[in-house]
């Protein structure tokens, strides 16, 4: 059925506290709700989500983007418009390209009456993923929340650190180890907060402690550099907002283990699943995150974790930081997210964001 609508509406959906990190703070979200409609009603929903800080195109540009997609896909067959954007020009703009892929593919998978991990994947997918806590940045409320998510049954607790001087943090992330139960670990990102000799002292400080991974430890990497701390460190090293910083074969070869998906930098479900299949072949493991966007596009965020596959704590609960919300996000409970039961992607909006 061809498409006769092609709607975009922009939002604004504020934190309930700031979100910081050694790369910034942010108050808010922003972006655009897509929503497609076919000629028989069908329809399927997706988020444009722009973030410059990791590594998408900024705002104006997804709406340029969109507007001149709304103009070409308008009484296009959907599985068409979705061919088209494999058009190499539509990953300029890969925040713009996730929010259309998504809406493209949930409209699809509705029509055929399967989830939009399974419909991808060609099978049944799991349900349920694992999640980690995000407990934001280290700070003196920071033992608080990491006993407020143990008791809510999280094993893995994400924190952002860097935002201090290494003697500041360093014995504070001690003792939060110090503080884990069993089969507990921290998994810490740096945001880019350091240069080689702070990241080799903190590799050094946190040996032996229980330590799922380190986030992007170095401000200005290189392969070389990557690879030298790997060797020091006993944990997977996780490469984020720095993917296009390394050379491709640095992925490829074993210098880095893991490798963070986020759909707006990579431009959507299909270019990460295949980007994680590649990784996964050559030994590395994949973690997807949100980038704190809306409802829609955390859904979609979870439904590529599904179709992944794997015990991984994905970074996924995230929605409790957003104040307001476009519609239900998925429900989070003794460590892991659940999917909605139903068709494509499961996201409904609210009349008004709540």
């Amino acid at each position: 059925m061809p498409l006769r609508a092609f709607t975009f509406v922009p939002y604004r959906l504020p934190f309930r506290q700031q979100w910081r990190s050694a790369a910034g703070g942010l108050d808010q979200r922003e972006g655009w709700l897509v929503r497609l409609e076919d000629e028989d009603g069908g329809y399927g929903y997706g988020d444009c989500a722009p973030l410059p800080g990791i590594g998408t195109e900024p705002p104006a540009a997804t709406a340029a983007a969109l507007i001149q997609w709304q103009q070409r896909f308008r009484g296009q067959e959907a599985a068409a418009a979705l061919e088209a954007l494999n058009d190499a020009a539509s990953f300029d703009t890969p925040a713009a390209r996730a929010g259309v892929e998504s809406a493209l593919l949930d409209l699809l998978a509705r029509r055929n009456g399967r989830s939009l991990n399974a419909s991808i994947r060609g099978c049944d997918c799991r349900q349920r993923v694992r999640v980690n806590a995000s407990l934001g940045s280290l700070g003196p409320h920071t033992a608080d929340a990491l006993d407020a998510a143990l008791e809510a049954g999280f094993q893995v607790l994400k924190l952002k650190i860097g935002l201090a001087p290494a003697p500041q943090e360093i014995p504070l992330v001690q003792a939060l180890c110090q503080h884990l139960p069993a089969g507990s670990t921290l998994r810490l990102d740096a945001n880019r907060a350091w240069q080689e000799g702070d990241a080799r002292s903190w590799l050094d400080a946190l040996a032996g402690l229980p330590i799922d991974a380190l986030e992007e430890p170095l401000a200005q990497p290189s392969a070389p550099a990557w690879a030298a701390l790997q060797v020091r460190a006993a944990f997977p090293l996780a490469l984020d907002e720095s993917l296009a910083d390394l050379p491709q074969a640095a992925l490829f070869d074993g210098t880095v283990r893991r490798l963070i998906l986020k759909l707006p930098r990579l431009g959507g479900f299909l270019p990460a699943v295949a980007l994680a299949q590649r990784f996964a072949a050559a030994g590395g493991d994949c973690v997807v995150t949100s980038s704190l966007e809306s409802a829609c596009g955390l859904l979609a965020a979870a439904h590529l974790a599904a179709a992944l596959g794997g015990d991984l704590a994905h970074g996924l609960a995230t929605a409790e930081w957003l104040a307001t919300d476009l519609g239900a996000p998925p429900p989070v409970a003794a460590g892991y997210l659940t999917l909605p039961a139903g068709p494509g992607l499961g996201f409904q909006p609210f009349a008004t964001p709540a």
